[in-house]
């Protein structure tokens, strides 16, 4: 009784942080503060230019002035946070003079002589649809450095390289703020830069202010999709509902029409004459722990870390504030070590205090482990292409003091807590000194079908949303709608635990006792046809190069072990307490 107390005093404690960190998520990152955002007119507001790259490439970008575009005499670059150095930002300042409010037409950026090397260089941009990223106010801005044109000429069809000379940006504000900016290179001004010959060039931009009446606070409203996405986003919302309802609706049979009769069959007390239900059998079985218990509170416990990220990316608003994001999940991770330790060392509570320490020790090199080597091989590419998303030596020395000082105590705190106040939600049962005999089980009940069966489901309801992740992600679209993936994200959850349960019973009932890994398995199986379907996006695309496919792979692999971890959390967690209940009201001692 004192354990069953102690355990509903454990889940309404995590059960008031995980709704604190829903109501967090909820404050929005507009990009600047409005009172920060003030001009009069004539007053310099700075544009910074930040990088250049492939458009079909995005992992593959590089300092803006490592081309020959006009620089200024002294180069300034803008302080960066730990967020905007990890997003490949290099912020510095340009001859663009923008200020507020005041037009500009035709005016010279300077005159440059292009040696062959930087003719060269400009038209490998121009094959490879270079675009450029600038910043104003805090607002992000694009454009391509060139175009391809196709002549047919009677002999031989010949391509023609020409490199954009104007650009002309469009700056729409409200009174004393800017509310939008867009950077249009003119296609009647270019160069022909097809011959390896000297050119001279001159470059220009324009300057162009209208008034618009959209408030401050709504001006991220541009970067969302039209509403066709809306409504897609909707049915993909609908679909993951009925999955859910026949779910439920396929749980309340079991639970009421099979279920219910077997509780009353095992609660009757008339002795000899009661026949036991298969799954009843197991109940010296179902309570033993599984092999490797280490390695499997580990995955409990990085799973129960992962698990609040999701809450934390609804700050995500749009490409600008990555960096914020960032920095956001490296405080996640780090100061929910000891709220996920708490919530899952019960695992070891059979074991020793050196199973203890090693399923810590496994914590903390379970998931940063393979993402620190592959985060180091990637940097490593990333440096002999010269790109941006190379992290300087310096930021690196900060995230491995960050994880040794800050990591890692958290982590041995999380362990002690949870070794001192874990509830004994499974470990108050006896179980056999030997398991019992498995006996020969159904095709669909064995756990390749159960296992791939569970993982399907899963990675259906979440098959549309997936695609505009992945675009978001590998493809310059901007996913703005949090809400929608929230609300998809709840329901992941609960279609994950019913499918844990579900299967579950249908394995125990079976006579098979060796859940425990199961469970885990179950829900964590949909990364497998998450990554398959990140395969399909990569060759659907136009995508290229050794970088790029370095980048996609290696860091997709992470993405979906961090699915394996926390789906398959979720799938246990509800086995376990839907285990301890079933088993509990049957009253077998």
């Amino acid at each position: 009784m004192a354990d069953e107390i102690r355990f509903r005093r454990v889940a309404l404690f995590f059960t008031i942080i995980i709704i604190a960190v829903l109501a967090m998520s909820s404050l929005r990152i507009s990009g600047a503060s409005q009172s920060d955002s003030r001009y009069v007119v004539g007053e310099d507001v700075a544009l910074l230019v930040n990088k250049v790259g492939p458009f079909n490439n995005p992992s593959e970008t590089y300092w803006f002035y490592n081309w020959p575009f006009c620089s200024p005499d002294q180069l300034t670059k803008k302080e960066e946070s730990l967020g905007e150095v990890l997003n490949g930002d290099r912020l510095t300042n340009s001859l663009y003079e923008l200020k507020f409010r005041v037009v500009n037409n035709m005016q010279t950026l300077c005159n440059k002589n292009l040696t062959i090397d930087e003719v060269a260089k400009f038209r490998h941009a121009v094959r490879n649809d270079f675009y450029f990223k600038m910043l104003y106010d805090n607002l992000p801005l694009w454009g391509f450095i060139g175009k391809v044109e196709d002549f047919n000429f009677p002999d031989e069809p010949m391509l023609r390289y020409f490199l954009f000379t104007h650009v002309e940006f469009d700056v729409l504000y409200n009174e004393d703020q800017v509310i939008e900016v867009k950077a249009l290179a003119d296609p009647n001004y270019t160069v022909d830069i097809t011959e390896d010959v000297e050119t001279n060039v001159k470059f220009t931009y324009s300057v162009f202010w209208n008034a618009i009446s959209t408030p401050f606070d709504k001006r991220v409203e541009k970067y969302l999709g039209p509403t066709v996405f809306q409504r897609i986003h909707w049915f993909s919302v609908i679909n993951s509902l009925v999955l859910i309802i026949l779910m439920a609706a396929r749980l309340g049979i079991l639970f009421i029409r099979t279920l219910k009769k077997d509780l009353i069959r095992c609660s009757a007390e008339e002795g000899g004459d009661t026949e036991e239900i298969d799954w009843s059998l197991l109940h010296r079985d179902v309570f033993r722990y599984p092999h490797f218990t280490s390695l499997f509170c580990a995955i409990l416990g990085t799973g129960m870390q992962l698990l609040i990220f999701p809450c934390e990316s609804t700050d995500y608003q749009y490409d600008l504030n990555l960096a914020s994001f960032l920095l956001k999940v490296d405080l996640s991770w780090n100061f929910n070590i000891p709220l996920s330790w708490m919530c899952i060392s019960q695992g070891s509570n059979e074991g020793t205090k050196v199973e203890v320490v090693n399923s810590v020790i496994l914590a903390a090199f379970l998931y940063t482990g393979p993402l620190y080597l592959t985060f180091s091989a990637l940097n490593t590419i990333a440096i002999s292409y010269r790109a941006t998303a190379a992290v300087p030596f310096g930021t690196i020395l900060v995230i491995i003091l960050i994880w040794l000082f800050v990591s890692i105590p958290l982590l041995l705190l999380g362990g002690l807590l949870g070794n001192a106040f874990r509830p004994n939600i499974l470990s108050s049962y006896a179980t056999k000194e030997l398991p019992s005999e498995i006996p020969v089980l159904a095709w669909y009940v064995k756990s390749p079908c159960q296992i791939c069966m569970a993982g399907f489901l899963l990675y259906f309801s979440i098959e549309l949303d997936l695609h505009y992740v992945y675009a978001s992600l590998w493809s310059h679209k901007i996913y703005t709608s949090t809400n929608f993936l929230l609300i998809k994200f709840i329901l992941l959850i609960l279609l994950t635990a019913m499918l844990g349960i579900y299967f579950t019973y249908l394995q125990l009932s079976a006579g098979d006792h060796r859940w425990w890994w199961r469970s885990v398995l179950n829900g964590g199986f949909t990364s497998v046809f998450v990554f398959s379907h990140s395969l399909r996006f990569y060759a659907r695309s136009n995508m290229s190069g050794l970088m790029q496919l370095a980048f996609f792979i290696g860091y997709n692999a992470c993405i979906c072990f961090a699915f394996f971890l926390v789906l398959g959390t979720i799938s246990f967690l509800a086995s376990a307490i839907f285990v301890r209940r079933i088993y509990g009201v049957a009253k077998l001692e």
